[in-house]
């Protein structure tokens, strides 16, 4: 009896003294998990910031689009013509594309990215309402699919975009003519 209550006393005290750590981990394994999870986590931010910019466009909400651009910024549009350069530029371009097309509006939009690159998709369309670089309305409407790429900087901020769609295009949709 003695010795069954002794057993019965060493084995739950041998078992606390099991600290149970488990076995070393792989340390570089952990690493690439970690870094790869990081990697994950700012192209999440990255595309959430992308997408919320695009779709600030549909209420007009200018400030929203361009929170989180850098004041050095590079719009490089479709490559046909010159880059416009510095937030400020860039914002009132669009400001004169906005008054003209007051209803400009997106929808369908799909993020994907990699690296520090983010695409969004979308169909964007409007109405050449007003006056826009001196040509008079047609009361035409586009609609197109787009494709905007930006690259962000380490601080998740964008400094360049680009268009796939041509902004000639759209024009030629609405009727614009420039004058001569």
């Amino acid at each position: 009896m003695k010795k069954l209550l002794l057993f019965m006393g060493l084995v739950p005290w041998m078992m606390s003294c099991n600290n149970n750590t488990p076995a070393a981990s792989n340390t570089a394994a952990d690493s690439v998990v970690a870094a790869m999870a990081a990697k994950d986590s700012v192209l999440e931010k990255n595309k959430a910031v992308a997408l919320a910019s695009v779709q600030a466009f549909t209420p007009g909400k200018l400030d929203e689009v361009f929170k989180d651009v850098t004041a050095d910024a590079v719009d490089y549009g479709d490559g046909s013509m010159k880059p416009v350069k510095g937030v400020d530029s860039i914002k009132a371009n669009v400001r004169e594309f906005m008054k003209a097309f007051p209803d400009y509006k997106g929808e369908n939009f799909l993020a994907i990215g990699d690296g520090n690159h983010v695409a969004v998709f979308a169909d964007w369309s409007g109405t050449f309402k007003n006056p826009f670089l001196g040509v008079k309305p047609t009361g035409k409407s586009f609609k197109v699919k787009d494709v905007d790429l930006f690259t962000f900087n380490d601080q998740g901020k964008m400094t360049e975009h680009r268009s796939v769609q041509s902004s000639r295009t759209i024009l030629d949709m609405v009727g614009f003519k420039m004058k001569k």
